[in-house]
């Protein structure tokens, strides 16, 4: 049995990832606050902000992970911000923490050491993983650690058959991005516009990527973008 773990697979990128899985006769899973509406997901609820979420939810993945001859586990799930560096509440910053970054560290702890050769740890991260742009902080120190954490990852797992990527798509069309810059056309040519194909990305776009790296272990510790080529700013 091959299986796919995503979290955040109730919309965009996550529920684009579910599909490509089960084209693939994937046994999906679906860790989020919100179930995926697509047909043959399997939904289990959880807040990564949560530990006694995250713990009940690893107990209900742990038998079918032990059944499994490959496991890709996507990171998908983020919780992105309107902040600053000098208007960045504390409380806030460690919320974006406990979803971004710290959730997947309690996941790793019970999951990682579960899973079989052949399978996957891939973070999405995003071209903020890399670089910053205004009024995004939270988002942008969390996506850095991403990194981090993947190229950590990697270095841990060495020798057990497990590889890892981090995926950093450019401006997809997703709810997120919605919900960060609205539905204004001029703003959302204008974000388009930073690309070479002047376009937002289809979130299958980038779902078709996660699924070629779970089954490339030659990236093993790659940065892989997905941004259409982005403008040099």
């Amino acid at each position: 049995m091959n299986t796919a773990i995503i979290t955040g697979a109730s919309v965009g990128i996550g529920r684009a990832t579910a599909v490509a899985f089960l084209a693939e006769g994937f046994t999906v899973f679906n860790l989020s606050r919100r179930p995926c509406p697509v047909k043959g997901v399997v939904n289990i609820a959880c807040d990564l902000s949560q530990p006694d979420s995250v713990t009940d939810a690893t107990a209900a993945l742990t038998d079918a992970v032990q059944r499994s001859t490959s496991v890709a586990l996507v990171y998908n799930a983020a919780q992105m911000r309107k902040d600053s560096a000098p208007n960045c509440a504390d409380d806030s910053l460690r919320e974006v923490l406990e979803i971004n970054v710290v959730g997947l560290n309690s996941l790793n702890q019970r999951l990682l050491p579960l899973l079989p050769e052949s399978s996957s740890v891939l973070y999405i991260g995003s071209t903020l993983s890399e670089k910053a742009v205004g009024n995004s902080f939270s988002y942008v120190v969390s996506k850095h650690a991403q990194l981090g954490m993947m190229r950590a990852t990697c270095q841990d797992l060495m020798g057990s058959g497990v590889h890892t990527a981090l995926i950093c798509p450019g401006f997809t069309d997703t709810e997120m991005l919605r919900t960060h810059i609205g539905t204004d056309p001029d703003i959302e040519a204008s974000i388009a516009g930073m690309n070479s194909f002047a376009r937002l990305i289809d979130p299958g776009e980038i779902a078709e990527l996660i699924r070629w790296a779970h089954h490339n272990p030659v990236i093993n510790g790659a940065v892989l973008h997905a941004n259409l080529g982005q403008k040099e700013s």
